[in-house]
C-alpha cells in the first residue's frame, strides 16, 4: 500500500522544489514602449550579450519573440559599425 501512494504523490522526497513555478518574466522593451531598439545604444546592448559577445537567448532575457529579433539585427549591426565587439578573448 505504501508504495501505491508514494507512486501517486505528486511530491517527489529527492527534489521538493520539482514542482515549483517561476514567475513570468515580462518583456523590457514592451513594458518600457519603446518602438524600436536602436544599435547606436551600446549600452543598452550589452546587457543583453554575455562577457564573451555572445547574444543571451530569449528564455534567459524574457524578451519577446518581437523584440528578441530586433535586439538581435541591432546587435550584429552594431558589431559590423564596430560599437560591439564579435567577441572577446
Amino acid at each position: 500500500m505504501d508504495r501505491k501512494m508514494k507512486k501517486d504523490s505528486s511530491y517527489d522526497d529527492k527534489n521538493p522544489n520539482k514542482f515549483h513555478k517561476e514567475s513570468k518574466k515580462v518583456c523590457f522593451f514592451c513594458a518600457e514602449k519603446n518602438e524600436t531598439i536602436d544599435y547606436k545604444n551600446a549600452v543598452k546592448l550589452r546587457k543583453y550579450m554575455t562577457e564573451k559577445g555572445k547574444i543571451i537567448p530569449r528564455r534567459t532575457t524574457g524578451i519577446c519573440a518581437r523584440h528578441q529579433r530586433e535586439l538581435t539585427n541591432a546587435i550584429k549591426r552594431a558589431r559590423v559599425m564596430a560599437l560591439l565587439p564579435y567577441r572577446t578573448l
